[in-house]
């Protein structure tokens, strides 16, 4: 949802506060498309401090569907958002790359709310995700979830450097 925020900016010491909805459903960050199940309203807060910097601050949580690394198996994520931002109105109004970089939030004198959220959540996306701590993973032969069922496929794999040795005992074995 795109907010409006030139009159706040214009205006020294003005302040807003709103509820705001967020419009995506699919959370797609170049590594796959992932489900957003619960979303929360975003209560926004935006503050012109001394017409030198633009304070935003907001919190909401959004529920995302991933997969575990191991099983594949659905793991419904929580990531509670705490936006705390500032912008120097300064730079801003000088069009300062640099910060206009750090601020891709900001079209002119609107404030995207999905790309500010967007790029928290992606900041808090965590580096493995596990259905469960033990989690066993699914077999490399048969495909099966070892989580919920035991296969009774081969699991040890033996050392490659060692397949000259295991042929010579596999010859001389007794039927």
């Amino acid at each position: 949802m795109i907010v409006d925020v030139s009159d706040i900016i214009s205006n020294e010491n003005k302040e807003i506060s709103k509820q705001v909805e967020i419009d995506f459903t699919v959370f797609d960050a170049g590594m796959g498309e992932f489900q957003v199940l619960k979303k929360a309203p975003f209560l926004l807060s935006v503050a012109n401090v001394n017409s030198k910097r633009l304070k935003i601050s907001g919190e909401t949580e959004v529920t995302i569907a991933l997969f575990c690394d191991r099983c594949l198996t659905q793991v419904d994520m929580d990531f509670p958002i705490e936006i705390s931002r500032e912008i120097d109105l300064e730079k801003f109004r000088q069009g300062d790359s640099e910060e206009l970089e750090d601020a891709s939030y900001m079209i002119g004198t609107s404030l995207d709310v999905d790309q500010l959220i967007f790029g928290e959540i992606l900041v808090s996306w965590p580096m493995k995700v596990l259905c469960k701590e033990d989690c066993k993973g699914i077999c490399k032969k048969c495909g099966s979830n070892l989580n919920l069922v035991s296969c009774q496929c081969q699991r040890t794999e033996p050392d490659p450097r060692m397949a000259a040795i295991q042929d010579i005992f596999n010859q001389f074995k007794e039927v």
